[in-house]
Formats: structure tokens, C-alpha cells, sequence
């Protein structure tokens, strides 16, 4: 019962994260394609930021794919006892 509820858990943060980075990528996207001026500017690329995201997106899903495949092995042990 409990690796149900932190596997729902880590449903969530998967979501979650996967929303929060695709939101932050197309508001930077739609804002470069609004004033690309104001990203001249900048000394980095415009999509520099949304590199980041992705960084620390893909590693707290690599993080939670472990995660769960933990579970997956634990509830499978767990029934066959």
C-alpha cells in the first residue's frame, strides 16, 4: 500500500516537472519571438535558459524513473512472500 501511494507521488512530480519545463519553453519561445531586441542584448543565447530547465528537468526525472523502477522491484518481492 505504501509504494502505491509514492509511486503517486512520483506520478505527480514527473508531471509536474515535465508542465513546468514545456510552460517555461513557450514562454520563452513566445517573449523571444515578441522583443528578440531585448535577447541581442544578452551575451548567451536566448535559449540558454531553457537549456537549463531542460538539465534539471531530465536529471529529477532520471531521478524518479530510478526511483519508481526501485518500487516496481520492491512491490514485486513484496508479493512474492
Amino acid at each position: 500500500m505504501r509504494f502505491k501511494r509514492f509511486n503517486q507521488i512520483l506520478n505527480i512530480l514527473t508531471s509536474s516537472t515535465l508542465g513546468v519545463f514545456l510552460g517555461h519553453s513557450i514562454y520563452i519561445y513566445r517573449d523571444y519571438q515578441t522583443r528578440p531586441d531585448l535577447y541581442d542584448m544578452q551575451s548567451a543565447p536566448w535559449y540558454t535558459s531553457i537549456l537549463m530547465y531542460g538539465i534539471s528537468a531530465l536529471t529529477v526525472l532520471a531521478v524518479c524513473f530510478l526511483l519508481k523502477a526501485i518500487i516496481y522491484k520492491k512491490s514485486k518481492d513484496w508479493q512474492n512472500k
